[in-house]
């Protein structure tokens, strides 16, 4: 509201940053417990879906500010992502 938003966007980078390098090593961990394999070695598939992902999240943010457009290409990212693994064979 006061129009912080590079505090906003620190935030949400900050947090979302702390949540990775903490569930990563955690479902890692549970994977050893559970007795299934849950490594860090991604195929190429889902690896260039992360890339586009965070391209595309770095350019919305690099300039500061926001609007309602930048809003619904970060939602349309999100659904083609989803629908892309969602057909994607296994």
């Amino acid at each position: 509201m006061k129009n912080k938003m590079d505090l906003s966007m620190a935030v949400a980078m900050g947090s979302s940053l702390q949540i990775a390098l903490f569930v990563a090593p955690v479902l890692v961990l549970a994977g050893w417990v559970f007795d299934q394999p849950m490594d860090l070695n991604f195929n190429p598939f889902e690896l260039v879906a992360v890339v586009v992902a965070v391209v595309l999240a770095n350019s919305v943010s690099s300039d500061g500010r926001s609007d309602w457009l930048e809003g619904v290409l970060l939602l349309a990212t999100y659904l083609v992502v989803s629908v892309a693994f969602f057909y994607h064979p296994v």
